[in-house]
């Protein structure tokens, strides 16, 4: 086992590195981070049989201490894992967030299943992801029937922006590319209105530099590659072997220009392709559109973040 050290977050975090070999780029690691129950947890609540591991989004790292709080409020061991490439876990040198594959996750999330310790002391594991992070946790689970108990989606990236038709259309063009030139560049399609409507409800805290782009990391061939290859999969229908709760904005505001709008919308999908996207991940799904959302519900403003967090707990009890 590794060991835990003082996480960046402060009092009631510690983080663990977790060695993944290397790749083309040097060392390569993830980090897992855990909140330390505090004075006032209910230490017995009706969470106390259960981990919960949260996977962040694209350009994103764990930073959300309230949720956290919420899940160790009620009694669950809380934690957290900044993938290969990300956040704690980008060294100097490596191409932020890029992969060739999403099976690649495997390892990280292995790792952090065998430092949390979940399935060895018999206890229930809730996943919990956000944006590329819920992709990511999606196809895992399909991938491994029987471990997860439960699975909460935040936003979750199940399908391209294009839509089913467009994503069919554009994969043959990214896998040529991605062939011949996985770490060519893309133009930036990130115009840094998701950062702005986070900045403009008081959602946002600073970031240590690098961590959180505010337009994003770029964004390379190989990499989209893999993200088109993981939402055809989930078109075709997977099953993740447990219930799941997913949570969208009730509305979208995918636009070119800044609007007010985005303050209140999600403004880097389109909820509605990602509400069919969802019907297709397991035998039991709920759906909650939450008005006023952002895309990471639980940074949304003071109404539309309590709002999220008021349909995670009903959620939370359908899942039990």
């Amino acid at each position: 086992m590794g060991e835990w050290h003082p996480d960046v977050l402060g009092d009631g975090f510690e983080q663990q590195t977790l060695p993944l070999g290397e790749d083309a780029e040097g060392e390569v690691v993830a980090t897992v981070v855990r909140a330390r129950p505090h004075p006032g947890a209910r230490l017995f609540g009706e969470l106390r049989d259960t981990d919960v591991l949260y996977v962040h989004g694209w350009s994103d790292y764990f930073f959300q201490t309230r949720l956290a709080r919420f899940f160790s409020d009620r009694g669950a061991r809380f934690h957290a894992l900044d993938l290969r490439k990300y956040g704690r876990s980008l060294r100097p040198g490596q191409s932020p967030g890029y992969v060739a594959s999403l099976d690649v996750y495997d390892a990280d999330i292995q790792a952090a299943l065998d430092a949390m310790g979940t399935k060895r002391e018999g206890r229930r594991l809730l996943l919990l992801g956000h944006s590329t992070g819920g992709l990511t946790l999606t196809l895992w689970a399909a991938r491994h029937p029987g471990v997860a108990d439960g699975l909460v989606l935040n936003s979750p990236w199940l399908e391209l922006q294009l839509g089913p038709l467009g994503r069919q259309a554009l994969a043959p063009l990214v896998n040529a590319r991605a062939r011949v030139d996985p770490l060519g560049t893309h133009p930036v399609v990130d115009l840094g209105f998701y950062t702005r409507a986070q900045r403009d409800v008081g959602a946002l805290p600073e970031s240590p530099e690098g961590w959180r782009p505010s337009q994003g990391f770029p964004t390379h061939p190989g990499w989209l590659a893999a993200i088109i290859a993981g939402h055809a999969r989930v078109a075709s229908g997977v099953d993740v072997g447990c219930p799941a709760l997913v949570l969208l904005s009730a509305r979208s505001t995918v636009a070119p220009r800044w609007s007010d709008a985005m303050r209140a919308s999600d403004s880097v999908l389109v909820v509605d392709d990602i509400a069919r996207a969802a019907t297709r991940i397991a035998r039991t799904v709920t759906i909650t559109r939450i008005d006023g959302a952002l895309h990471d519900v639980f940074l949304s403003a003071p109404p539309a973040r309590d709002a999220a967090y008021a349909a995670l707990e009903d959620g939370l009890r359908a899942l039990r």
